[in-house]
């Protein structure tokens, strides 16, 4: 038996996950293709017949010669041998001519007016071209999926099998193969838009130019846009979001580092301290050779040489009730990595006003909290930081770091938790940890959640609560290290 590889034309690869190539195994060019129908069994209907043929329309070379020269599908394999699938595209020969006019048996072809109609109906109206053609303009309200992409994702668009579905390309013929294939998948009512969108801007029907990723970014986001909950959509949603991080230091740094590197559009830091030479041992935003300088200054440095894309907002002041409404304007979500308990009990008060998320991230020593305090989630209500903890323990019960101590590598775990909730949040995806706290214990390397019921008393987000001015802590209060 004899190992070859299979190189997948991209029409073909949202049948192998999009994989460009599959290893196979055969003695014979036949025996290597029933192994790939094996492997990914929906491409076996569009190699094979039900006699176990070569369909017309598809072309197999083995090297650089085509199997029919060679012995067709009884050609033998050498070790290593690479086979090349050609399928035929629109617009050539007799025999992908011959296919489209079986399709057109197959699946039942609307006008764009009456696809515009059934849209209004409710009908879900799925544009299947490729970016660079949708960047031109596409069907307002159109989903968008990429041909090559639909049946890994059209089951998280249009999980219903009985919602009528109407498939467009640009002329009519992708289209008729894209819908033959959403039937096998059982959808009941597929059916394809002739003249596909050419003909839809034709009939004067509405269009909007929706925003794409540029080569660039779909390459740089490449991981993200392969993830159905993710994807184009998602990762321009992402680029299009605001997170406060309160604080460059020991947790800051990581979660900004992978938001950054996330594509989050916007990152604000707050931060008034400078760079100082034993802050390196876990603040990895920073430098031995910016000893002295501002944090938000070198935070900057190191996010703009990672990703170009995000615009870095500094603030080089204390987060104070004189201006924590300024400066938490216009952010989606607050990621608190602060280091004192005046600034963290600050943080959650405005965000219960303001109506914003409040990632939560605390270290001491080994061990570590996370949570997100949201009483206006969506789904449930969630407490606030004064649902846990009313108020700050004294001084002599809570010593900073430079008493304590603080594992360096530990700001690098739960300030990595606090960038994925942030981006689960951000994304609208999963369940964040509203009303669980995530405590991670580094020596047991153990997590456990608890979880944190709203208090309805709480004077900050209980029941008939009134906001009555921020309570400024003293100073001495001491914290959590950061």
């Amino acid at each position: 038996m004899s190992q070859a590889t299979v190189r997948i034309p991209a029409p073909l690869r949202g049948f192998t996950g999009g994989a460009a190539e599959v290893v196979v195994e055969g003695r014979t060019a036949g025996e290597a293709l029933r192994d790939l129908a094996a492997r990914h069994p929906g491409l076996a209907r569009r190699l094979l017949d039900d006699d176990g043929r070569l369909r017309s329309f598809v072309n197999v070379f083995v090297g650089d010669r085509n199997v029919e020269e060679i012995g067709g599908l009884e050609a033998p394999l050498a070790e290593g041998a690479t086979i090349h699938v050609v399928p035929a595209v629109a617009g050539g020969g007799a025999a992908s001519q011959r296919r489209l006019a079986e399709l057109k048996r197959e699946v039942p072809e609307v006008t764009p007016r009456e696809a515009f109609a059934l849209q209004r109906q409710g009908a879900v109206l799925v544009d299947v071209r490729e970016p660079d053609e949708v960047a031109a303009g596409s069907p307002a309200g159109a989903r968008r999926i990429v041909r090559g992409f639909l049946e890994l994702r059209i089951e998280e668009q249009v999980p219903d099998l009985e919602r009528p579905i109407l498939v467009m390309c640009a002329g009519g013929a992708r289209s008729l193969f894209a819908a033959r294939d959403l039937q096998a998948l059982g959808y009941r009512d597929v059916r394809s838009v002739a003249r596909g969108f050419a003909g839809w801007k034709a009939d004067g029907l509405p269009i909007e130019e929706p925003r794409v990723l540029s080569d660039g970014q779909r390459e740089r986001y490449g991981r993200h846009i392969l993830i159905p909950e993710v994807g184009e959509e998602g990762q321009i949603r992402l680029l299009d979001s605001k997170v406060l991080l309160v604080g460059a230091g020991g947790l800051g740094s990581p979660a900004a580092f992978y938001l950054a590197a996330a594509g989050v559009g916007t990152l604000g830091i707050v931060d008034d301290d400078v760079v100082d030479r034993s802050n390196l041992q876990r603040q990895i935003l920073h430098a031995d050779a910016r000893v002295g300088t501002p944090k938000v200054d070198s935070a900057r440095a190191t996010l703009e040489a990672l990703n170009p894309d995000v615009e870095i907002q500094t603030y080089r002041e204390r987060l104070v009730p004189e201006n924590v409404e300024r400066i938490f304007d216009g952010y989606d979500l607050v990621l608190d990595g602060s280091d004192n308990f005046p600034t963290r009990y600050l943080v959650n008060d405005a965000c219960v006003k303001l109506g914003l998320p409040n990632v939560h991230g605390s270290i001491f020593r080994f061990e570590g909290q996370v949570s997100v305090f949201w009483p206006g989630y969506p789904a449930r209500r969630g407490p606030c930081y004064r649902c846990l903890f009313a108020e700050p323990p004294p001084p002599e019960l809570a010593p900073s770091c430079a008493e304590a101590g603080v594992l360096g590598i530990l700001p690098g775990v739960i300030g990595t938790l606090e960038a994925v909730e942030a981006v689960k949040i951000l994304l609208d995806r999963g369940d964040p940890l509203v009303g669980r706290l995530l405590v991670y214990d580094a020596l047991e390397q153990r997590f456990t959640e608890l979880r944190i019921n709203p208090n309805p008393d709480c004077p900050c987000c209980g029941d008939g609560a009134t906001f009555e001015g921020y309570v400024l802590y003293d100073e001495a209060c001491a914290a959590t290290p950061g």
